[in-house]
């Protein structure tokens, strides 16, 4: 899978946009995912803020059969798009998010949110998530789905760098999508169980941006 298909693939699950600077970014070849290195330092968040994001993006695509966004690098792309990519209105806000979402953690459990159960971590990504994703819908139907006017707060930003990486990754594309970098044969109106085995497949020529 390209950039360019792994963006599309990642707006199809975003509810049809991608914020500007991360699609740049992207195409830009500015976010190339590597799988983490031992020895990796962030770069703009503090190593409790890396650690922090490592725990949201893995609650977002967990490990199971195959690895998951943390396993594949997630973030270190989401640092190196702040310190490369996002404007410094942009990363501000990101950091201020992510801070206010740690805070939340403390005001409900008691503990920041490193220090938190795994139900516990997954309630508060999944609340602060839901509650998001209702208020940016509700802010597009005021603008008029003039997505320039829409500032994703942290947990979505989060999301769709996630979801981004994860695809644009070699397991994401090819362990847990359905890949095939020379297709073969063109068969039409097959059921899905035959095609792919039930999954999605990672390319689909037909799609473009």
């Amino acid at each position: 899978m390209n950039r360019r298909e792994a963006l599309q693939r990642a707006a199809w699950l975003m509810g049809g946009t991608l914020s500007a600077p991360l699609t740049l970014g992207v195409l830009d070849a500015c976010a190339a995912t590597l799988p983490p290195t031992p020895d990796w330092k962030p770069a703009v968040l503090s190593q409790q803020q890396a650690d922090l994001v490592s725990a949201v993006v893995d609650v977002m695509i967990p490990r199971t059969t195959t690895p998951g966004a943390k396993d594949v690098g997630v973030t270190e792309l989401i640092d190196t798009l702040l310190k490369d990519v996002y404007s410094v209105q942009d990363r501000e806000r990101y950091l201020s998010g992510l801070a206010e979402f740690d805070k939340s953690a403390q005001s409900v459990y008691g503990k920041n949110f490193l220090a938190l159960d795994a139900k516990q971590q997954s309630t508060l990504v999944h609340k602060f998530h839901d509650e998001a994703a209702a208020q940016e819908r509700r802010l597009k139907k005021v603008v008029d789905d003039d997505e320039t006017t829409v500032q994703r707060p942290f947990i979505l930003m989060t999301k769709e760098l996630t979801l981004v990486g994860f695809f644009a990754s070699f397991p994401g594309a090819t362990q847990v999508l359905q890949y095939d970098a020379i297709p073969g044969a063109w068969h039409a109106c097959l059921p899905l169980s035959e095609a792919g085995n039930g999954k999605t497949w990672a390319t689909e020529p037909g799609m473009r941006l």
